[in-house]
């Protein structure tokens, strides 16, 4: 099955003959009524897409196999000369027939809905960047200064920006950004608060929550992508899943050369891992120590990558086995572990408890000193 949006085109391969079996539509109903021809012996193959998931959740009851194949490496598609959709759907329905089809892990119903969760806060968060940007964007091209506070969204901050002067225009368009800044700050505690309620009992969540640098979020974030720890067999292949490991090439008698990580697998949890090890470096212990030695001698872009990597492969020990991190500071601190770990369960209950008294949405703060010459500037 070549997969698009509105169809799929199927390719059927049966006693060595390759032939077209035309459309099919993907609505649930369609599919439906296309796999009730299906036998139980049957094995389907389709590429990883947007909707691969709910497809072969839907075939794989009626079937023997279905195959979600990892188009990075069906480099035959990539690299035919001819691509149209049959021949994608010919060349998938023959490599699955050879047994030579790489397929990829299907996530359960639990990852799938952490996932989207997760995939919804990055959203949010994105859209209050943006928000942001343009707010700082009309400041600059109206030669306002640089807020002296160190957020400009805070309350002092706020303070600090009604009194600035800026045109009568600029002004609503500021106000309307900053009640757009309000709508996605509380669907974000929203979502944080679906979040915590998903991680207050899972157990795996706990145990890497005991990493220093992870939190809540970028624990469920490395769940969410990763889902079974078990299905990797080291912790080098989980760090090659998040795209964490540097690129070897090497031909012949040349040694080979290392470059940069290849970023391949989840971005999202590859980026909360590289944040979560800025944390980790600022806190005392092994992880500061050990980027602080890789800091010295290649500097503090890849210290913090192999930080991140580091942090990866402690979590892969910490699922495999079962416990959390123990780590062994100097005496006088060894008290503080518990109640550190106290103290995020405590945050963590917190998060799940709704907001008594929802905020109102912002109106039009009153500029001392502004209010006449904004209406000067209207009446003009």
């Amino acid at each position: 099955m070549d997969v698009h949006r509105s169809f799929a085109q199927i390719a059927v391969v049966e006693d060595g003959v390759c032939r077209d079996e035309g459309r099919v539509g993907v609505r649930p109903e369609e599919l439906r009524a296309w796999a009730s021809g299906l036998r139980p012996d049957d094995e389907v193959a389709l590429e990883a897409t947007t909707n691969s998931d709910a497809i072969a959740t839907m075939l794989r009851p009626l079937v023997r196999r279905v195959v979600v194949s990892n188009p990075r490496k069906t480099r035959a598609i990539a690299e035919a000369k001819v691509k149209t959709d049959k021949v994608d759907a010919r060349i998938l329905a023959q490599l699955l027939a050879a047994d030579f089809l790489p397929g990829t892990w299907v996530a359960d119903d639990r990852t799938r809905m952490l996932r989207r969760l997760v995939m919804r806060r990055t959203h949010l968060v994105k859209q209050r960047t943006r928000v942001k940007n343009q707010v700082h964007a009309i400041m600059a091209r109206n030669l306002v200064p640089t807020c002296p506070h160190a957020d400009l969204f805070s309350g002092i901050g706020q303070r600090w920006l009604d009194r600035q002067d800026l045109p009568a225009d600029e002004w609503r368009s500021v106000e309307a950004l900053l009640r757009q800044l309000d709508f996605h700050g509380e669907e974000l505690v929203q979502v944080d608060r679906d979040i915590a309620l998903e991680a207050i009992d899972d157990p795996i969540v706990a145990r890497l929550m005991t990493v220093p640098g992870i939190d809540v979020t970028v624990a469920i974030s490395i769940l969410a992508a990763v889902g079974d720890f078990n299905r990797f067999d080291s912790p080098d292949r989980l760090v090659s899943y998040l795209g964490l490991n540097p690129r070897v090439r090497q031909s012949g008698n040349s040694p080979a050369t290392h470059g940069r990580i290849t970023k391949a697998g989840p971005a999202q949890a590859r980026g909360m891992l590289v944040e979560a090890a800025f944390s980790a470096a600022r806190a005392a212990g092994p992880l500061r120590a050990f980027y602080r030695r890789v800091k010295e001698r290649r500097g503090f872009q890849i210290a913090t990558v192999a930080t991140a990597r580091k942090m990866t492969v402690l979590c892969w020990h910490l699922i495999t086995n079962g416990r959390g991190l123990r780590l062994r500071p100097p005496q006088p601190q060894r008290a503080q572990a518990p109640q550190a770990r106290a103290r995020r369960r405590r945050q963590l209950k917190t998060r799940t408890r709704p907001r008594r008294k929802p905020r109102l949405p912002r109106q039009a703060a009153a500029r001392p000193g502004t209010s006449d010459r904004r209406a000067r500037r209207t009446l003009l």
